[in-house]
């Protein structure tokens, strides 16, 4: 099979398009012919050697966690998918290698799930880490009905989907971006505030009494602010900064779960839900598509179309 993949940490030339053998496929796993993929911050600093402490890398390593694609095979214990089936995926392991930005992928079934019938493979690559992400930090947050929940990057990759679920699950939701991405913003259904100095004072503008929740997807600090604009009783999470645990707060993260993947297909598939993708680059263009990713300063997901 063809496949990006990577024989040392670092920089986007480390990347090569290669042919490696075709993975084998265990008895709880399915054999994916992927269509696309997309790249996530987490992807170049993997190749780069961030989580080499954390997590065994398998080189030569093929990166990505982000799988919409087409069951080609299935092992011996799947009875959830059948060859054909159209399924989208959070293919995390557990060791650093294996991934989907390759023709094909061997994917346990618990981090997969059907594809959301409203879209396009490209568009549904976009989704499963960013997504899930959003999806399992609001529910751990226990969004619901009446709650104002504040987004801090409200406009980034999981932050988008973050305003758009809460918002499905009824709550006000109050965004922080730069002024440039207000407007957006506002289309995904939130009130958009300015980072820095004056963030404090535009959200007590918008809500004096104070938001129930705070959902931080970009770190630096900013959730040590939740006194100030949160009630007496706020629920504070991060995905990117430990130090919320000191704050009374939950440090996230993601894990590949089926269920909770159908669920927020459901929420696409009704509308509720829908996916910004900034830009589709081919397989051989991957080492472009992780250095576009690495700016920081994209809207919507960047994608790599494999097959």
């Amino acid at each position: 099979m063809r496949a990006i993949a990577y024989s040392r940490y670092g920089g986007p030339d480390v990347l090569e398009l290669m042919e490696l053998p075709d993975p084998k496929v265990g008895p709880d796993s399915v054999l994916v012919r992927v269509r696309a993929t997309s790249v996530n911050p987490v992807d170049w600093k993997v190749r780069e050697g961030y989580l080499d402490g954390l997590m065994d890398a398998v080189f030569p390593v093929v990166p990505g966690w982000d799988v919409a694609g087409v069951v080609e095979r299935v092992g011996l214990d799947t009875p959830e998918l059948a060859v054909g089936d159209e399924v989208y995926g959070y293919v995390r392991k557990d060791v650093v290698g294996g991934g989907t930005t390759a023709e094909l992928v061997a994917a346990p079934v618990r981090t997969l799930a059907p594809k959301p019938r409203s879209l396009s493979f490209e568009e549904a690559a976009a989704v499963p880490l960013a997504g899930l992400t959003a999806y399992q930090a609001l529910r751990r947050l226990d969004v619901g009905e009446g709650d104002t929940v504040l987004v801090h990057n409200a406009a980034g990759g999981v932050g988008t989907f973050a305003v758009q679920i809460a918002r499905a699950w009824g709550a006000r939701v109050i965004g922080t971006a730069s002024p440039a991405r207000h407007d957006f913003v506002r289309e995904l259904g939130a009130e958009p505030v300015p980072y820095g100095d004056g963030m404090v004072d535009a959200v007590r503008a918008l809500a004096p009494e104070g938001v129930e929740v705070v959902a931080d997807f970009v770190g630096g600090g900013v959730a040590q602010t939740t006194p100030e604009v949160g009630t007496a009783d706020v629920r504070l999470g991060s995905v990117a900064d430990a130090e919320v645990s000191r704050l009374g707060g939950t440090n996230f993260w993601v894990r590949p779960d089926s269920a909770d993947l159908a669920a927020l297909g459901e929420l696409i598939d009704q509308g509720r839900v829908t996916v910004q993708v900034a830009q589709v680059f081919g397989l051989e263009d991957a080492a472009a598509a992780h250095e576009l990713s690495a700016t920081g300063h994209v809207q919507g997901k960047v994608v790599i179309r494999v097959d």
